[in-house]
């Protein structure tokens, strides 16, 4: 379970340490920093799939993804004039990171120097590091990159494992699981994570068509193979979907109506006299089907990140909502992005209280100070540790 989540110098996120539980519920207001939670999350993902890259390219670039206040607010909580985007000389870097208690990973991206090349814009890899336990200290590093190279520790020595490009990530190039174990589980671990953030339900939806199907053990994240998956998942005599729509709608059934190779879902309800189709099914009854679908699939992730599910939901379908994710999250770590409070009231998380044990579900609250994302309940000393490093 990933019990530490790190990110720094990203958007309204400065330099935050969140802790994370079984069951783990993000809430805020409007512009609190959940959806840059939630996109650090994915670029922590992304690592493991040599991505990162790409997904910041997409995002503008490093710069426009980068914190834009200055790099402490002490003086301007005193009330002094917040100056821009100094940095107090230190360098100007976005830095992610997530631990488990027997393993860690921390990137370090950079902006470039400008040679003219039309990549210009693409961020650099600047340092990388996999440690033991759940703080990175000199000590308990085991791999290491520097700029071009990779290192491993053996006993009090550091040997050279290779060399890389600085658009490279050392998770996808030296995770040989007999020479880095560590290496090759943490990539395994960051694959895994899967991320929904909401689903079409519109007239066009892809969920509504017909589609070619073969077994579906993951819901891809567009839901366009709903009937597949929820076709393999019926074929694998897993309950926890039946059960799901039974709950949600009164009895009903779910079902995949094929014909010359296409799939499409049908939902059986009591007083009916034939099953609805996708197609003539409401958008929120589509939706929630959909994350039925995406909560009870085949293959279970390490990590399942929920992004605003109560959307485009009536009211009435949230308590099951709420119990399914409690369910899910029984067998899978489960993080949940939302503002809705009934659904905060279903899942019944436990706010974070310094000093005390982590309850298997946790509410994490956050709230902007002076533009920095801040979480509420975390002091100087009560916040998760969690140490960067140098370049150096």
């Amino acid at each position: 379970m990933i019990s530490t989540v790190a990110v720094a110098g990203y958007r309204s996120l400065r330099d935050v340490a969140v802790p994370l539980s079984q069951l783990t519920v993000i809430t805020g207001g409007n512009g609190s920093g959940k959806s840059s939670l939630y996109r650090a999350l994915r670029l922590l993902a992304d690592c493991g799939r040599g991505d990162v890259i790409g997904s910041l390219a997409r995002e503008g670039g490093l710069q426009s993804a980068l914190w834009a206040g200055p790099a402490t607010l002490t003086a301007a909580r005193r009330g002094a004039p917040v100056e821009g985007l100094m940095r107090g000389g230190k360098r100007i870097s976005l830095q992610l990171g997530c631990a488990t208690d027997d393993y860690g990973y921390l990137v370090d991206l950079g902006i470039p120097q400008q040679t003219g090349s039309a990549f210009d814009r693409d961020p650099e890899i600047k340092r990388e590091a996999i440690f033991s336990g759940p703080i990175m200290r000199p000590a308990t590093t085991v791999v290491r990159r520097r700029w071009h190279k990779v290192e491993q520790r053996e006993g009090r020595v550091w040997s050279e494992v290779g060399g890389l490009p600085t658009y490279r990530s050392m998770l996808t190039e030296f995770a040989d699981p007999r020479q880095h174990f560590e290496l090759a589980a943490m990539r395994a671990a960051l694959r895994s994570w899967r991320f929904y953030d909401g689903f079409r339900s519109d007239v066009d939806a892809p969920a509504r068509r017909p589609q070619v199907g073969t077994r579906t053990r993951v819901l891809a994240g567009d839901g366009h193979d709903l009937a597949a998956a929820v076709a393999t998942t019926l074929e694998a005599e897993f309950d926890d979907l039946p059960r799901a729509i039974a709950d949600a709608f009164e009895g009903s059934t779910i079902d995949v109506q094929v014909q010359d190779g296409l799939f499409q879902v049908a939902l059986q309800q009591p007083g009916m006299l034939r099953p609805m189709r996708a197609a003539e099914l409401s958008d929120g009854t589509l939706r929630f089907l959909l994350w039925a679908a995406a909560l009870t699939s085949v293959d279970r992730p390490s990590l399942m990140v929920l992004n605003e599910p109560e959307t485009s939901l009536h009211s009435s379908l949230i308590p099951a909502l709420g119990r399914l994710i409690r369910a899910t999250s029984a067998h899978t770590q489960v993080v949940v992005v939302t503002h809705s409070e009934s659904l905060i009231q279903h899942l019944d998380p436990t706010p974070f209280e310094p000093d005390e044990p982590l309850e298997e579900r946790l509410l994490i609250d956050l709230y902007k100070d002076l533009g920095e994302t801040m979480v509420r309940g975390f002091g100087w000393l009560s916040a998760p540790s969690w140490e960067w490093g140098s370049r150096r």
